[in-house]
């Protein structure tokens, strides 16, 4: 289930921030037939390994810092990073402090 709907206009993001103690939490914000936008929130020393996807994806950091790898390609994740990810593109995060991020998935590739 989405915290909005296509009819609401809008939220502040920072109210659902909350970091779990250990680990990731997760938040779809909203999902469509072209779209998916979750709010992800891991705890500082969570990593997530190396996977691939079959959608595009952007990661758009809103807190903390980590580290992105993508195709091997060392990103450093702080606040403000807008990074794409192509589908099927071997990536894995790694998160130094807190760290929260806005994930849009595409529909299907």
């Amino acid at each position: 289930m989405s915290i909005l709907s296509i009819e609401s206009s809008f939220i502040q993001i920072r109210d659902y921030i909350e970091y779990p103690s250990l680990g990731i939490l997760s938040k779809v914000l909203l999902k469509d037939c072209n779209c998916q936008y979750t709010l992800f929130c891991l705890a500082e020393g969570t990593k997530i390994s190396e996977h691939t996807a079959n959608r595009n994806a952007i990661i758009n950091v809103l807190e903390g810092e980590g580290l992105l790898i993508l195709e091997e390609k060392k990103i450093t994740l702080i606040q403000g990073i807008f990074a794409v990810i192509p589908s099927n593109a071997p990536h894995s995060l790694h998160a130094h402090t807190n760290l929260s991020f806005l994930l849009t998935l595409s529909a299907n590739s």
